[in-house]
């Protein structure tokens, strides 16, 4: 174990502190000397966990990753510093011992101890993809000076592929040996981490054997962790896991080897499963909006609004049945204000009924809980919105879901029935603010752990396809056209089988990531 100290006299820019590591190594704390009886600054508490590094002597400007000569009377500490809104930022402090003391240097070594002691789940070795053309184009630059520098100056061996078509990553994950990484991190939009997603719980349920025909079987968690460094238009995983869209306080996450367990649903079509989804699954107003905002990539970020504009104004909507399984889950519901926040407690609940047995013993717990109760709801519908978190973004703070739980095993199931355009439009304004969206009469939300949709006009359409219809009104050539059926996005990809079943599965992957700290928003 490292060394301890008790009130060492050392110097920073700051003035004087007496700074103590206590046992355990868990905290350094300084407190000031006394100036004239008085403290004249405040004392400060870095906890080990959140250290980036220490390095023997000076850095050369405070918030700068270098250290500018070697001072065997001196060293520098960088470690996570919050920023308001969720922001991490680095920082540095600057510590010289009295002179001949060899104090600099037993500080590091102890503090270097500590480090390694308390960052059992800090990566090593990192396989980074970029994808140069996603989103806002700028992922190659974010990369090389915002979070390049980091990784170096925490020791992080990083591999860097840059992707130069489509489905490079999946190929490589698929196909390369991973062993000698911790971790996967994708530097994109979400259409980057999903790729990296699919390819990753692809290999691990291969290797496994597990069967792509069987929605019963149980689905294996990869090894590795995925880090996310938001560099696309949305970015709605990351903002809905770590609260912000920064790649630098992603790139700190990473490091610290923060872990968050995140539920994964899978999608299935005629006993096929066909893909995966961590954020939204929607059938009408989304998939209407993604679908037409494909046809429109020309326009850049902009064609989401476009696309929206125009579904809205078409007020289309859909005949089908929902059949879902109810999460009969004691510790909360869609609408009861509890955020899931870093160390949620439901989210910790679940995975202890989980971690307290063998496999056998949760399957059979799984097997006889209450869940298992389906019901069923026909009718016409504007939206059927499924997500397994709140699906927040910068343009919608509290997202689809406010009291959706990233790790506890269910989905937030959002069904918009038919309604005039503007009942509907007052619906979307409610995602910008703190207003709640349930407290509608056409919306009704459900906590499930499994979904069924069946298309009323299926049989109309050849298998895969969207059927059409000629569109009657005023809005004939400015809005889309009528169709029996709508097509589902999953995570900004359509798929174009109306009829789908979908099952949560817990706890499915791990982020690089701790869930948002700070107090949420109630109206």
């Amino acid at each position: 174990m490292g060394e301890a100290f008790l009130r060492c006299p050392l110097r920073t820019p700051r003035g004087r502190f007496l700074v103590s590591l206590p046992p355990g190594g868990e905290l350094m704390l300084g407190t000031p000397e006394l100036v004239g009886g008085r403290q004249s600054v405040q004392g400060f508490s870095i906890p080990i966990q959140e250290m980036v590094t220490v390095r023997l002597g000076a850095a050369s400007n405070g918030q700068e990753a270098t250290v500018q000569e070697k001072d065997d009377n001196c060293f520098t500490v960088f470690f996570v510093q919050r920023e308001k809104q969720e922001r991490w930022s680095l920082a540095s402090m600057q510590f010289t011992a009295p002179p001949q003391s060899q104090l600099a240097v037993r500080w590091v070594n102890s503090l270097q101890i500590w480090i390694h002691y308390h960052g059992i789940t800090r990566p090593r070795s990192l396989l980074v993809f970029i994808n140069p053309v996603g989103g806002r184009k700028r992922a190659v630059e974010i990369y090389q000076t915002q979070v390049a520098p980091l990784f170096t100056l925490a020791g992080v061996y990083v591999q860097v592929v840059e992707t130069c078509r489509a489905k490079e990553a999946r190929d490589y994950i698929l196909e390369q040996d991973l062993s000698d990484f911790d971790g996967l991190v994708s530097v994109g939009g979400d259409g980057t981490f999903n790729e990296i997603m699919h390819a990753l719980l692809d290999r691990t349920q291969r290797k496994a054997g597990v069967p792509d025909d069987d929605i019963e079987a149980e689905l294996l968690s990869p090894r590795l962790r995925i880090g996310i460094i938001p560099a696309g238009s949305t970015d709605c995983v990351c903002f809905a896991t770590v609260g912000t869209n920064d790649p630098v306080t992603s790139a700190l996450h990473i490091i610290i080897g923060d872990a968050q367990p995140l539920d994964v649903c899978s999608i299935w079509h005629n006993g096929k499963r066909l893909r995966y989804s961590v954020s939204l699954v929607g059938y009408g107003f989304y998939g209407d909006v993604v679908s037409t905002s494909e046809k429109h990539r020309w326009m850049g970020p902009v064609r989401y609004t476009y696309a929206g504009a125009k579904a809205v104004l078409s007020n289309r909507s859909y005949e089908g049945t929902v059949e879902f399984q109810l999460a009969r889950t004691e510790e909360s519901n869609p609408r009861d204000q509890q955020r899931c926040r870093s160390g949620c407690m439901v989210c910790s609940d679940s995975s202890k009924n989980l971690l307290s047995g063998s496999k056998e013993e949760n399957l059979l717990v799984l097997e006889q809980s209450p869940d298992g109760e389906w019901q069923r709801v026909q009718g016409r519908f504007l939206a059927v919105n499924l997500t397994s978190m709140s699906s927040a973004c910068p343009k919608s703070p509290e997202g689809l879901s406010p009291c959706a739980h990233l790790a506890d095993g269910t989905a937030d199931l959002i069904l918009v029935h038919e309604c005039p355009t503007f009942s509907f439009l007052r619906h979307l304004t409610r995602h910008t603010n703190c207003s709640d969206q349930f407290d509608l009469p056409f919306v009704s939300v459900y906590r499930v752990r499994a979904v069924r949709f069946t298309s009323s006009k299926v049989e109309d359409c050849e298998e895969g396809e969207v059927a059409v219809q000629e569109s009657k009104g005023l809005c004939r050539k400015a809005c889309q056209v009528k169709a029996p059926v709508s097509c589902w996005t999953c995570d900004g990809e359509t798929l174009t089988y109306p009829d789908i079943s979908i099952r949560v599965h817990k706890s499915l992957i791990h982020l690089f990531a701790r869930g948002i700290e700070r107090a949420p928003c109630i109206s």
